[in-house]
């Protein structure tokens, strides 16, 4: 199967989720994860009509943005150094992964320099992990509050990483929990926090994380096929 062949198969099993969970497809965003990819295989999907591509690694997103037409709308989903920021601030449309305060803080200094506001999403380490990143749910409100105040940034919303499980179920309420997380949030009315986007959900839970509210998915593998991260 081709890639085209492989994200109609994806797209088709994220319709069947949103309409199980009594959502409108506008809703939810289906975002090609194409970390270790070769530029043909994402123009074949550019062709084919897809928009939101999502990368890890700041190198691999700029030397991509270079090749590729400038409508693509680039997410940046894999940690990002403070170091990096300067080089894809005015390439993103969208940080998934911001994890600390000191990262917003250069994310905002950069965005000042563009002249421009830099939409951003709260990374939430909800299962605990020590292995993941992001901003431990205790914390994750006074986080937002100094967020919030930086110039340049407009928080949209939470981005969590879940577990690698076997049957996706077991996910199910680690992508419960952060949706009720941003209902809460919601509710506070906290200064430039929308808080509307709910970034959650792979190539092997993508259909729960609907279920369960997200709003961005992020999958690669079942589109792209697997990684070959030697090359790399």
């Amino acid at each position: 199967m081709s890639v085209t062949d492989n994200y109609e198969v994806v797209k088709n099993k994220v319709n069947s989720a949103i309409k199980r969970a009594g959502r409108k497809e506008e809703e939810v965003t289906l975002i090609a994860v194409s970390k270790t990819k070769p530029v043909e295989m994402i123009r074949e999907l550019y062709d084919h009509g897809v928009r939101d591509f999502g990368e890890n690694k700041v190198q691999e997103l700029v030397e991509k943005y270079d090749l590729l037409p400038k409508d693509i709308r680039w997410h940046l989903i894999g940690h990002l150094q403070t170091n990096k920021v300067k080089y894809i601030i005015d390439k993103v449309y969208l940080i998934h992964s911001v994890d600390s305060v000191k990262l917003a803080r250069e994310i905002s200094k950069e965005a000042m320099k563009h002249n421009k506001t830099v939409d951003i999403l709260i990374e939430v380490n909800v299962s605990k992990e020590d292995s993941k990143f992001g901003v431990m749910e205790e914390n994750l409100l006074d986080v937002l509050k100094e967020v919030a105040l930086l110039p340049g940034i407009c928080v949209r919303g939470l981005m969590t990483v879940a577990p690698y499980v076997v049957d996706a179920e077991e996910n199910r309420r680690i992508f419960n929990k952060i949706y009720k997380l941003t209902v809460d949030i919601m509710q506070k009315n906290i200064d430039n926090t929308r808080v509307e986007c709910l970034s959650m959900g792979m190539s092997g839970d993508y259909e729960v994380a609907i279920e369960e509210g997200a709003t961005y998915i992020r999958v690669g593998t079942s589109i792209f096929g697997e990684r070959n991260y030697k090359i790399v």
